[in-house]
């Protein structure tokens, strides 16, 4: 365990000097933070509502509505896909420039993602067929159903990992680029990354440190004070604070991505990861 939080606390450390060179890198998972706030009060908000994703979770006999449902739920996932798929692609792409020593801007970035726009709608599209079919299963009352929507998520973000440099560098379509991914997570790493290590171990565990030693006591603080204003204000301090941790680790794991598709090609992270930290995210294949 202390190992595993060591390495993951490298992995932070290595990617943080990546974006203390280039700190613009912060601007992308911004955009796609606003890009999602936008869409989600456009489309979310409309089908809770009306009811259209209750019905469509939990199969009414209704069938107009179930295929309405089904039919705006999926552009709902394909414009939200779009917008962080794309930022993701500007991200990794700038990532990748300073890595191999150039120096990039904003502009690159997103020209990057502007050069790659079919292959991301491409992609957008496959991913918010398999969100559809998640959220379906996840909102089923059967267990069984359920379960396999852990497991598919699961297989789905292990294959998917390294889609995005993919298809940054190696320009291939979305159906292309999956394939390729999951093939270079197989030849260099095995079949699964370990679930417990990685930049997201880290930035769980600062998130869960703010909510105790911040949000916990100020709610307690307001409940003893009788202060609906102060639980309000601890509530929305704990919001924003981990709201810039995810956009902070959002930046970091774009990093870590270019890093990792440097390595399965070249051998080399590039010069601000050692070989030896990012093999240590990843369990070899047994063979």
């Amino acid at each position: 365990m202390f190992r595993t939080l060591s390495n993951s606390w490298e992995l932070v450390k290595a990617s943080f000097n990546v974006l203390k060179a280039d700190r613009e890198l912060m601007v992308f998972p911004f955009v796609s933070m606003i890009g999602v706030i936008i869409v989600s009060i456009v489309f979310a908000v409309p089908l809770w509502l009306s009811g259209i994703v209750s019905s469509v979770s939990e199969g009414t006999s209704d069938t107009t509505q179930n295929v309405i449902g089904i039919v705006v739920l999926f552009l709902f996932y394909l414009v939200m896909y779009t917008i962080i798929i794309y930022s993701n692609v500007a991200l990794v792409g700038a990532a990748m420039m300073r890595l191999r020593g150039e120096d990039p801007t904003l502009n690159d970035g997103f020209r990057i993602a502007g050069q790659h726009l079919s292959q991301i709608l491409g992609y957008a599209a496959i991913s918010a067929t398999v969100g559809v079919l998640l959220s379906m299963l996840r909102n089923n009352d059967n267990i069984v159903a359920r379960i396999l929507a852990g497991v598919m998520n699961f297989a789905w973000n292990v294959v998917t990992f390294l889609v995005v440099p993919v298809l940054v560098i190696e320009n291939l379509g979305p159906i292309d680029a999956i394939k390729r991914s999951g093939q270079l997570l197989r030849q260099t790493w095995g079949e699964q990354i370990v679930a417990n290590g990685g930049i997201g171990l880290v930035f769980g565990l600062i998130t869960l440190a703010v909510i105790l030693v911040v949000g916990v006591p100020l709610v307690m603080l307001a409940v003893a004070a009788e202060s609906i204003a102060l639980g309000i204000l601890a509530v929305a301090l704990v919001i924003i604070v981990a709201t810039l941790i995810g956009l902070f680790s959002t930046a970091l794991n774009g990093v870590f991505q270019a890093a990792l598709y440097n390595y399965a090609q070249t051998g080399s992270a590039g010069p601000y990861f050692s070989e030896s930290l990012v093999r240590s995210a990843f369990r070899p294949k047994n063979r």
